[in-house]
């Protein structure tokens, strides 16, 4: 047997989550926190309360610069990172602010993974180098303003005309939408649901910006209007027809959304921690209270659970063997518990805990969004029963 003693506790990894990282993980993660904390930190809380996220283009092209969009991606100029190291950046963003993480999830996650995945040749050359860099934004048109959990029963439409689509219809809640130069349209056809590659200087495309959100203020969410749109015979993602490729799409996100709640949990748990430390009551710190040590037990607990979750389902899909059903898993998890730590820091932090001095109520609400987006609870819950029980409950 070893006679080396273990090392130190560390409150920042109680399970010592660090030694499952290998040297180029970790470097990744250390470039995105760097990042973080020089480009976002010192302004979001601003950012936030304008409701507002200023120098967005810039913002996109050092994150392209850094590798951070389409990062799982190989060629075109995408970084092919793997899958933890994905997961990794996810969490440092969102430990910054879950609007960042959504402009790199829907840039990367879902416009480029669409193209990568279903596109011809021809729209990958276009598109993914220019997005991969950050010059061009994307965005994704899925959710309508009357079926958000329900795809199939959308009413957005193309249809031939000659050799053209003529696309028709509205989506709603788009990040990046505004300030997007393409964007990958899901419509009903007479083949069934497609794809559709949209320029958005198209004629018949508008993007105007959503507004008074109390969620993702620092994070451009739009609707898209589509109004006899003429794309030509190429516009449509040739190598899928159906909703199995929207739905990999969401899949792939989710899977960034499970390491990206836990960033923002981190980031609250710290908070609370700290001021636990120094805040002091009754003559003393109120970290030497039972009660706020039980709540930064449980709290830590759940954290790092999750952390460990989302290695665990990053691992997998690094091996090919990540199923839906475990993407739920981790989605479900994930957001609910980090909603629930960031409850619970704002009662440490006490009145103190709603000021944007401290980050806790902006996470709060930013995963009041990561919650409903890339399925509700409700819809994953039913993904897990129907798993469990062989029993299909969404009928």
């Amino acid at each position: 047997m070893s006679s080396s003693a273990p090392p130190p506790f560390d409150p920042a990894d109680p399970l010592g989550l660090d030694d499952l990282l290998a040297p180029e993980e970790k470097a990744v993660r250390d470039t995105v926190r760097s990042w973080a904390a020089d480009r976002v930190l010192p302004h979001i809380a601003d950012w936030y309360e304008r409701g507002e996220l200023p120098g967005i283009r810039e913002l996109a092209r050092e994150l392209g610069s850094i590798g951070a969009l389409g990062m799982s991606l190989e060629g075109y100029g995408c970084a092919g990172a793997s899958a933890v190291q994905y997961g990794l950046a996810c969490l440092e963003l969102e430990a910054a602010d879950s609007g960042i993480r959504s402009l790199v999830s829907v840039q990367g996650s879902l416009a480029m993974y669409a193209i990568h995945r279903y596109g011809s040749e021809e729209q990958k050359r276009r598109w993914l180098p220019s997005m991969a860099s950050g010059e061009a934004i994307g965005c994704f048109g899925l959710t309508e303003p009357d079926h958000g959990s329900d795809p199939a029963g959308m009413r957005t439409h193309a249809k031939r005309d000659g050799d053209d689509w003529v696309l028709n219809g509205r989506k709603m809640w788009i990040t990046n939408g505004s300030v997007a130069s393409v964007a990958v349209v899901w419509a009903r056809t007479d083949e069934g649901v497609r794809g559709f590659v949209v320029p958005t200087d198209t004629p018949g495309f508008s993007a105007p910006e959503i507004r008074h959100k109390w969620s993702l203020r620092a994070s451009v969410t739009s609707e898209l209007v589509m109004d006899d749109v003429r794309l030509p015979a190429d516009a449509v993602l040739p190598e899928v027809t159906g909703l199995r490729g929207p739905l990999s799409c969401l899949n792939h996100a989710r899977y960034g959304i499970v390491w990206g709640a836990m960033g923002a949990a981190r980031s609250s748990f710290e908070a609370a921690l700290r001021y636990a430390r120094t805040r002091e009551q009754f003559g003393r710190p109120i970290g030497g209270f039972q009660l706020t040590q039980a709540k930064l037990a449980d709290m830590a607990l759940e954290l790092h659970k999750g952390i460990l979750l989302a290695h665990h389902l990053g691992r997998r899909m690094d091996a090919g063997r990540l199923r839906p059903e475990q993407v739920s898993f981790g989605k479900l998890n994930n957001v609910r518990e980090a909603i629930e730590i960031c409850r619970t820091s704002r009662t440490i932090l006490g009145a103190n805990g709603i000021s944007l001095e401290y980050p806790v109520m902006r996470h709060a609400t930013n995963l009041e969004s990561v919650l409903t987006y890339e399925g509700t609870v409700e819809m994953h819950q039913l993904v897990l029963g129907k798993a469990l029980t062989g029993v299909d409950a969404f009928r």
